[in-house]
């Protein structure tokens, strides 16, 4: 029997209320806001990464605006370069909830770590 690789990207920016019956597209690595988020884009594995075998875990930390979207996204630390630039992709194009009139936006950073993972596929 033979294996191969094949590409799995684990992201952060997935509800924590996620139905148990749905396939997770990515793993909650931690959880630093409160507001929930509405659209939440699953960054690319990058294709040189891939197949060269490399992994790798980048965290990005923004800021969320009183519409929802994300501000001030910069990395703040990641094992590989290669990862960044998808990582600040998924945080730029993903949406949390919009405040309600009369809500004040918190001046809190918030941060989601990116765990970039390649897992071992069973080949006939």
């Amino acid at each position: 029997m033979k294996t191969r690789n094949r590409a799995c990207c684990l992201v952060l920016l997935v509800p924590l209320s996620a139905a148990a019956d749905e396939e997770p597209a990515a793993r909650l690595v931690e959880d630093a806001v409160d507001r929930a988020p509405l659209h939440t884009v699953v960054p690319v594995y990058p294709e040189k990464a891939r197949r060269a075998r490399v992994e790798g875990e980048v965290e990005v930390c923004f800021t969320i605006d009183r519409h929802g979207r994300t501000r001030s996204v910069a990395v703040r630390r990641s094992t590989n370069r290669v990862f960044e630039k998808p990582a600040r992709n998924a945080v730029k194009a993903s949406t949390f909830e919009p405040l309600g009139p009369g809500e004040e936006v918190p001046a809190i950073k918030n941060c989601r770590t990116f765990r970039f993972n390649l897992e071992r596929v069973a080949v006939d």
